[in-house]
C-alpha cells in the first residue's frame, strides 16, 4: 500500500502527519527523486533561495531568486530528459520580516507553478512544506522580568 495514495499527483501541501524520511523512502520505492531543503535560520527571500538551491543540488544561477528557482525546477530540469517524479520536502519555512506570509506564499507559487508544469506532462510532483515555529520568549533568552509574571 502506497503511503501517498490518496495524495495527487501533482499538489503542493502542507506536510501534516508525514514525515520527511517516510515521504523519502516513498520517493525511493516509486523511483521518484527526493528534494529536500531546510529552510530554518534563512531570512530573506534570497537566503531561502540560496538554501533549497544548495540543498536540491541545483546550479547557483538557480538559486538567485524566485523567477530563477521556477525557472530551474521546471525548464531546466525539463530539459535534462525524461523524469521519473519527484517528492519535494520544503522543511521549517521561515517566518521572519524579510520572509513573510507574503513571500512564502509568492515560494509555494513557484511550486504550484511547477506542479501545473510537470502535471501537463504526466510526470508526478509532490511538495510538501511546513514552517518554522515561532520562538517563544524562553528560547530567546529574555533580559529582565519576562511578560505576565
Amino acid at each position: 500500500m502506497s503511503l501517498l495514495m490518496r495524495v495527487p499527483p501533482n499538489l503542493v501541501q502542507s506536510i501534516r502527519a508525514y514525515r520527511a524520511t517516510e515521504l523519502q523512502k516513498e520517493a525511493g520505492r516509486l523511483g521518484h527523486h527526493f528534494l529536500y531543503a531546510h529552510c530554518a535560520n534563512a531570512l530573506t527571500r534570497q537566503q531561502v533561495c540560496a538554501r533549497i538551491g544548495e540543498q536540491f543540488t541545483f546550479p547557483r544561477q538557480c538559486s538567485k531568486n524566485f523567477e530563477a528557482l521556477r525557472n530551474c525546477i521546471t525548464n531546466v530540469i525539463a530539459e535534462a530528459g525524461p523524469q521519473p517524479g519527484f517528492i519535494a520536502v520544503l522543511d521549517q519555512l521561515p517566518n521572519t520580516q524579510k520572509f513573510d506570509k507574503e513571500a512564502r506564499e509568492t515560494l509555494l507559487d513557484v511550486f504550484r507553478d511547477a506542479a501545473e508544469f510537470w502535471a501537463e506532462k504526466k510526470v508526478p510532483f509532490r511538495v510538501f512544506y511546513s514552517f518554522e515555529e515561532p520562538q517563544s520568549p524562553q528560547s530567546v533568552g529574555w533580559v529582565g522580568a519576562r511578560p505576565f509574571e
